[in-house]
């Protein structure tokens, strides 16, 4: 008699298993939602049925615009439950933010920008309570949402929604359909925080992101915050300023002809938009330099571009109080 025995079946591969945990996860919350809209009282709720231990999550923080109240509801998870997750943020910018870290419920952090809270990661870093995957340009984190760091969920802010989902991020849209795109595109769950939710497509100015790329979305306790990072005030420029201002354009402008530019944060740069209806004119590169710009319009912009230095701006988003400037 042989005593060979037969080989065990191969299991099938399952091919759709990010579709599959999507399907499950929604499922877990159809409980809180009339269509994709959820109610304030039942985010911590929803964030631990949502959410697993080890997650990729995007919480925005842009350069600006913050999810501020989801990253509150986030805090208020119970640690227990929801622990060890990967935050990736284009800027890490509220104390929330690490307050996650500080309690559990975050481990790991992919970030581009950290500003104020840059000391607060040092020190945890230090304490061991939390671990850097990597500090990244803004393109290069951009660009591992979709390759490498595809997150398990997104969350977003925006100004206005509608029951269907359909979602306006107003004038500082910048990041916000990227992030989406990254979890839309691939059975990842995107929720947004919006600061009003109408009741038809037809009461948005405009859509940014389709409804059709949008899991849920909740009207916030308050408008979302706004960070003023790039705003600048002409009286806060000093004479050292001016004088650094010169010598770049002297240096570097004039003598390369430069033609299309970004000026980041910072009175230098200021500085430098200042002074081109002045010491720009008088060295005669009117026409010649500084014509094409990539940035947020500045109160220390106006006076080149109302002088007819300024041929273009492609705008990022927008700036607290220039948002009726910049659309006149």
């Amino acid at each position: 008699m042989s005593t060979a025995t037969a080989a065990p079946a191969q299991r099938q591969k399952q091919w759709d298993t990010r579709r599959t945990e999507k399907r499950r996860r929604l499922d877990a919350v159809r409980q809180y939602a009339s269509g994709p809209v959820l109610q304030q009282g039942d985010m911590v709720a929803v964030l631990e049925a949502l959410l697993a231990p080890g997650d990729r999550v995007v919480l925005e923080g842009n350069n600006q615009k913050q999810a501020d109240f989801l990253a509150r509801m986030l805090t208020q998870v119970n640690p227990d439950k929801i622990h060890h997750l990967h935050l990736i943020m284009p800027s890490v910018s509220l104390p929330e933010h690490l307050d996650l870290f500080e309690r559990g419920i975050a481990r790991k952090l992919d970030f581009s920008f950290a500003g104020t809270q840059s000391l607060r990661i040092a020190q945890f870093l230090q304490d061991g309570l939390l671990e850097v995957g990597a500090i990244h340009t803004y393109i290069e984190l951009y660009a591992r949402l979709f390759v490498d760091l595809t997150p398990n969920v997104v969350m977003v802010a925006g100004y206005m929604a509608d029951r269907q989902g359909n979602l306006y991020t107003g004038p500082s849209t910048e990041d916000t359909p990227t992030l989406v795109e990254s979890a839309a595109f691939r059975d990842g769950i995107v929720i947004a925080q919006v600061n009003q939710i109408v009741d038809d497509v037809s009461d948005l100015p405009r859509v940014d992101v389709p409804g059709s790329w949008i899991d849920f979305v909740v009207q916030s306790d308050k408008p979302f915050f706004i960070e003023p990072l790039f705003t600048r005030d002409p009286r806060v420029i000093k004479p050292v300023h001016v004088l650094m201002a010169m010598m770049a354009i002297r240096g570097v402008y004039e003598k390369h002809q430069v033609q299309s530019l970004n000026h980041g944060i910072g009175f230098n740069t200021a500085a430098i938009e200042l002074i081109l209806p002045t010491y720009g004119e008088q060295l005669g590169l009117k026409g010649k330099i500084c014509r094409n710009w990539v940035l947020n319009p500045h109160p220390t912009l106006i006076p080149a571009i109302e002088t007819g230095w300024v041929e273009s701006v492609h705008c990022f988003g927008a700036e607290l109080g220039m948002e009726g400037y910049a659309a006149a």
